[in-house]
C-alpha cells in the first residue's frame, strides 16, 4: 500500500484526532497509488497515524478513515454505516426525518446521508467516496430499506475535488417530494429542488425550543425559507406569525406549510429582502415578542468572516430595536467561522448601540443527529442563541 508521508513536527492535529491531511503537510508519498485509493499515514519518522482515501488534485488531499490497521473494504463500511445507524435510533428514535450519516463525526469522511419518510438522499463530497456510490447505493438499501435513492451531488464543494455537479436517482424513482412529520408538525420536502438535501434537518431541536417561547406571542420569522420555525411557533401558540423570505417559490411552500398544519389564519410571509424588511418594520414601528433570525451562511470562508460579522450586527441591531421589553431574540449563524463567542460578540455589540440589555437563555447547537467530532471543529457549524432583551438602557 501507498504511504503518505508527513513533514517534520506536522503531525500533531492528525495525532490528535484530526481527520484531515493538508498537501502542504505532506512531505512526500511513497508507492503508486491512483486518486480516490488508500492509503497509510505516517509521520517523518515513521510512526503509524492512520490509513485514508487519497487525492493529489484537492487541496485537502488526505482523508483519514482509521487510526487502526483494518481493512478499507465492504465490510468496513457496512460497519461503520452500522454503527451510524445504532447512533440515530438512541438519538433520534424512529422520526421519519434524520440526518443517517454526518460525514467526519461518523468516520465517514465526505458522506451525507439524509432519510425523509421512505427516501434517502445522499451525498459525497469527495473522490474517493464519489468512486464508491454504487457501493454505498447497496449498502444502504440493504440496511435502511428505502423505496428510492436521490444524488443530491450539486453542492459546489464538490469542484473542489474536481467532482462535477450533478443530482438525480441512484437507486429506483420516486416522487421527489414527499411528506414528513417532526413533533407535532407536518412538511413537505421536496428532495431533488430543496436547499442541501431538500430540509434543514440540522435545525429540528432548536425549532422545538423557540416554540416553547411563542405561546400567546406576536412573532417575527426573518429568513423563514418554507416555514419551519413559523409554524411551529404557531402550532405552540403563537398569536400571530409573521415570514419574511426573498424567495417566491420558498414562501409558497411556507404558505402551503402553514394550511397543511391548520395555522394559516395565524402566519402571513411577506416575500422581500430580509436586511431591507426589517428596516421598513422599524420605520414603522412595528413591534414583536419573539423575532427568529436563521440567515444563510454569511461567511463560507475565512476571508469573508469581517464582512459576515457586519451582516450578523446589521439584523441583530434591527431586531433588537423591534422587540418589546421582555421579548425574545432567537438568533442563528451556520458557519463554523462564526461561532458561538463570535455570534456572542456580535448580539453584544448590536445590543450597545441599540440601547438594549440582553441577556442569554440559552446557547445551542445543532441537532443531535448531526454530533460533534471533537477533533474536526469543523463540524460544529451551527450555532443558536436564544436571548431576553430587556429594557432600553
Amino acid at each position: 500500500m501507498a504511504t503518505v508521508v508527513l513533514k517534520a513536527n506536522r503531525d500533531q492535529r492528525v495525532t490528535a484526532g484530526y481527520l484531515w491531511v493538508f498537501a502542504g503537510e505532506i512531505a512526500r508519498i511513497e508507492g503508486q497509488v491512483e486518486d480516490g485509493g488508500v492509503v497509510d499515514v505516517r509521520t517523518y519518522r515513521g510512526g503509524w497515524v492512520g490509513r485514508g482515501f487519497i487525492n493529489r488534485n484537492s487541496s485537502l488531499t488526505v482523508r483519514l478513515l482509521t487510526f487502526g490497521h483494518e481493512a478499507i473494504d465492504e465490510t468496513f463500511f457496512r460497519r461503520r454505516l452500522q454503527d451510524a445507524l445504532a447512533y440515530r435510533q438512541r438519538v433520534a428514535g424512529t422520526r421519519s426525518a434524520v440526518r443517517v450519516v454526518y460525514g467526519e463525526a461518523d468516520g465517514l469522511p465526505a458522506l451525507i446521508v439524509d432519510r425523509y419518510a421512505q427516501r434517502v438522499v445522499v451525498q459525497t463530497l469527495a473522490l474517493a467516496m464519489d468512486l464508491r456510490k454504487p457501493m454505498l447505493a447497496e449498502l444502504l438499501t440493504d440496511l435502511l430499506h428505502p423505496d428510492a435513492i436521490y444524488e443530491r451531488n450539486d453542492a459546489p464543494v464538490r469542484r473542489l475535488e474536481g467532482l462535477p455537479l450533478q443530482a438525480g436517482w441512484l437507486r429506483g424513482e420516486a416522487d421527489p417530494v414527499v411528506e414528513i412529520d417532526e413533533e407535532r408538525a407536518r412538511f413537505t420536502v421536496d428532495v431533488a429542488r430543496g436547499q442541501k438535501t431538500g430540509f434543514f434537518l440540522d435545525q429540528r431541536e432548536n425549532r422545538l425550543a423557540a416554540a416553547a417561547l411563542c405561546e400567546g406571542a406576536t412573532v417575527l420569522d426573518a429568513f423563514c425559507y418554507t416555514g419551519a420555525f413559523a409554524v411551529h411557533a404557531a402550532l405552540a401558540g403563537a398569536a400571530s406569525v409573521t415570514g419574511i423570505e426573498s424567495s417566491e417559490e420558498a414562501a409558497a411552500m411556507a404558505r402551503r406549510h402553514a394550511t397543511l398544519n391548520g395555522v394559516e389564519d395565524r402566519c402571513t410571509v411577506t416575500v422581500a429582502n430580509a436586511f431591507d424588511e426589517l428596516r421598513r418594520l422599524q420605520s414603522v414601528h412595528a413591534r414583536f415578542d419573539v423575532i427568529i433570525l436563521d440567515p444563510p451562511p454569511f461567511a463560507r470562508g475565512k476571508e469573508t468572516v469581517d464582512r459576515a460579522l457586519a451582516g450578523y450586527k446589521e439584523i441583530n441591531l434591527r431586531a433588537l430595536k423591534l422587540l418589546r421589553p421582555g421579548g425574545v431574540l432567537i438568533t442563528c449563524s451556520c458557519s463554523h467561522h462564526v461561532g458561538e463567542a463570535l455570534l456572542l460578540n456580535v448580539v453584544a455589540a448590536a445590543a450597545v448601540d441599540a440601547q438594549r440589555t440582553v441577556r442569554l437563555i440559552e446557547a445551542r447547537g445543532q441537532s443531535r443527529d448531526h454530533p460533534v467530532h471533537l477533533a474536526m471543529p469543523e463540524t460544529r457549524y451551527l450555532t443558536c442563541l436564544i436571548l431576553e432583551a430587556g429594557r432600553s438602557t
